[in-house]
């Protein structure tokens, strides 16, 4: 009975309406970062030693495959956008460049759609998973080792969606997603005669805001 359940529910989702749709849009990358702190070895920095991460503005890409009329799942990429960190408190002499770094962010969502399909307004929410991996690591500091890990975490997001017409309309969303960096490095510091490693775990909280077209197929 079981296996004629399953086969029946499958038969069903079958017979929904499935489609493609690819979005293409902007997305404003922000960071709410937050760091235990700037740690060297030997101890050069005095307590309060920190960095701050910034925002960027990249193009957003994402193919979406509808498997009922209200549920979706999605993969989202984009054009890597570099975010850079400062040095604050006792490192901000260190500069505006202490570190930066390209984030390769592919993320995979299932979302829900409210109302009905023929409406032209519908409010969506999605939940999955993110993986970021850090590339183009550098430093303004000579550094003889530069590594950042990388992170695996939730994404949760909320958008709406506009059709124009029945093959194409615009979106706008808001997603949060769950990502943290271990960053190693062995640097030369100005005034200290011997290289020192600089470790911290940097949690960059990031919201992205995204606004676009799709197109249905």
């Amino acid at each position: 009975m079981l296996t004629v359940a399953i086969v029946a529910a499958l038969a069903a989702t079958a017979a929904q309406a499935q489609d493609n749709v690819v979005k293409v849009g902007v997305t404003r990358y922000t960071t709410h970062s937050s760091s235990n702190g700037l740690t060297a070895t030997p101890p050069v920095f005095p307590a309060g030693a920190d960095a701050e991460t910034g925002d960027a503005t990249t193009m957003l890409f994402v193919v979406e495959r509808t498997l009922t009329p209200n549920i979706g799942v999605e993969l989202a990429l984009g054009i890597p956008p570099r975010i850079s960190a400062k040095g604050t408190g006792a490192a901000a002499a260190l500069g505006d460049e202490l570190l930066s770094a390209k984030n390769v962010s592919p993320t995979l969502l299932l979302n829900y759609y409210f109302g009905d399909a023929a409406n032209a307004l519908r409010p969506y929410v999605g939940a999955g998973l993110n993986y970021t991996k850090f590339t183009g690591v550098r430093s303004s500091l000579p550094t003889s080792k530069l590594e950042m890990s990388d992170s695996f975490g939730w994404a949760v997001q909320a958008g709406l969606n506009y059709a124009v017409s029945k093959d194409w309309g615009l979106f706008a969303s808001v997603t949060r997603l769950d990502v943290k960096s271990d960053v190693d490095a062995i640097a030369t510091i100005p005034g200290v005669p011997v290289p020192v490693e600089v470790k911290t775990t940097i949690d960059l909280k990031p919201i992205t805001y995204s606004l676009g077209l799709w197109y249905r197929f």
